[in-house]
């Protein structure tokens, strides 16, 4: 059964990917109202996928945001596994626009390479598994495993309504195992089964000077302007060595023990690759730690945005209102999202000047997880990773997040096994993002091995 599902996925790449082509035309971009029809659209095009590869129940949930997409099969017997396949069919924005080779919702193949927003994070990533079900399906109209999927549409912002729905569906989502496709792999030859990742608290902060605009010349040096006050509150932040100054931050960040510190000294994130891969001049940060401890066990704090003030053509000189900045934290096991966020609020109001009304809001918290890395799941995915790409994985801690981590191991208290096919220049969340297409095909492979692995035991 297996094999003959391998030779229909080599046979019928081209139609795996004009699927996945069809589904990245949608530009389903979560945090825009004006792309709400499209959320709904890409929902509705995968309930359709579903039932044309012999899913069933196949379906849109309703949440207060946007609707999360499930299907199942689940003939393989009462003796054989469930595996719970997750991902998520919401996109990040494509701004700014001027900065994309190629229409951002007209996936494009140049070489080995699909570009699109959305060909890796996230619809390329979980589209392997439609495709590898569906190679089962074409060929033994069976799979050797019962299936589940959830596919979520607010990844992207947060995942807001995602553990009311898995609380609320425990016995319709209970599962042997859960798989995740939404990572990436050191190159296109060395796979990675992540270990951890990091979690994530998102904040506001909205500085006020004065109740309107005003002219430079008549208040200048008299009503503070909120954006000079910004960058000063935004600097005190972290100090010279990359260490973020926010009290209690640190307090329950675990000491890495003697064998993290051997596995994270023999990864194979070094200074040199990032430099490669960013082409920044110098590195930064806490040189306490290297580059892999920094990115997989370590809390960071980074500025996404200032908003405020004039930045048209021209010269327009005023001393705005207000100056607003996004702020987010990456989180590591044991530090709780929420009191990080408390945390940041009073430092954040400690520190600002008495010229400022000063507002903090947090946009989302979710903590991150360390994965068991023991059982047949995780030795599954070893072995399917080898199968599909020829080589062992190595195993390495993420330093993006994952809400639906947490989630599955909290709520559900199911194993999680994430295995993605991503590569580090695939420019996720960036103009011209891509997904390379060797790693597309290999991943349905790696799919089909995995499903009949673990249904062996």
């Amino acid at each position: 059964m297996r094999n003959d599902a391998l030779t229909y996925a080599q046979a019928h790449q081209d139609e795996a990917l004009a699927g996945l082509q069809e589904l990245i035309r949608i530009p389903s971009i979560s945090t825009l109202p004006e792309n709400k029809a499209d959320m709904e659209r890409a929902a509705q095009w995968l309930v359709n996928k579903f039932a044309a590869i012999g899913m069933e129940n196949s379906a849109i949930m309703p949440t207060p945001g946007h609707p999360i997409v499930y299907a199942d099969w689940l003939h393989a017997g009462a003796d054989a596994p469930t595996i719970l396949i997750y991902g998520h069919y919401d996109v990040q924005p494509v701004d700014p626009l001027d900065l994309w080779d190629t229409p951002p919702f007209e996936p494009t193949v140049k070489g080995d390479k699909l570009y699109a927003r959305g060909a890796d994070d996230n619809k390329g990533q979980h589209y392997t598994h439609i495709a590898a079900i569906e190679s089962y399906m074409k060929t033994a109209g069976k799979l050797p495993l019962n299936i589940k999927f959830m596919i979520e549409g607010e990844e992207e912002i947060g995942s807001e309504n995602l553990t009311d729905f898995i609380a609320n569906n425990k016995e319709l989502l209970k599962s042997d195992a859960a798989v995740i496709s939404d990572t990436g792999m050191i190159d296109p030859q060395t796979p990675v089964v992540v270990s951890g990742v990091r979690g994530l608290t998102y904040m506001e902060i909205t500085l006020r000077g004065s109740h309107r605009d005003l002219h430079s010349g008549a208040y200048g040096g008299v009503v503070e302007n909120p954006l000079n006050a910004m960058a000063r509150l935004l600097a005190k932040l972290h100090d010279d060595d990359g260490r973020v100054t926010i009290p209690g931050f640190y307090d329950k960040v675990k000491e890495l023990t003697a064998l993290e510190k051997e596995q994270f000294a023999q990864s194979l994130t070094t200074d040199e690759r990032i430099m490669k891969e960013t082409s920044a001049p110098a590195l930064w940060g806490d040189k306490e730690f290297n580059v892999a401890e920094r990115i997989g066990c370590r809390p960071t704090l980074d500025v996404h945005g200032i908003r405020g003030g004039f930045i048209g053509e021209g010269q327009k000189t005023v001393i705005t209102a207000e100056a607003t900045a996004k702020v987010s934290m990456r989180l590591v096991p044991n530090q709780n999202a929420e009191t990080i966020a408390e945390l940041f609020t009073k430092y954040i109001h400690d520190i600002a000047p008495p010229t400022m009304t000063t507002t903090v809001t947090k946009l989302s918290a979710e903590n991150g997880a360390v994965i068991d890395m023991t059982g047949p799941a995780i030795e599954a995915a070893s072995k399917a990773y080898e199968f599909g790409f020829g080589k062992a994985p190595v195993f390495s801690r993420e330093g993006g997040s994952l809400p639906i981590v947490t989630n599955l191991v909290e709520v559900l208290d199911v194993p999680v096994v994430m295995m993605g096919f991503g590569l580090p220049d695939d420019d996720i969340h960036a103009p011209n993002e891509k997904f390379h297409l060797p790693n597309f095909y290999n991943g349905i492979n790696t799919a089909i091995y995995f499903y009949d692995l673990f249904a062996q035991g």
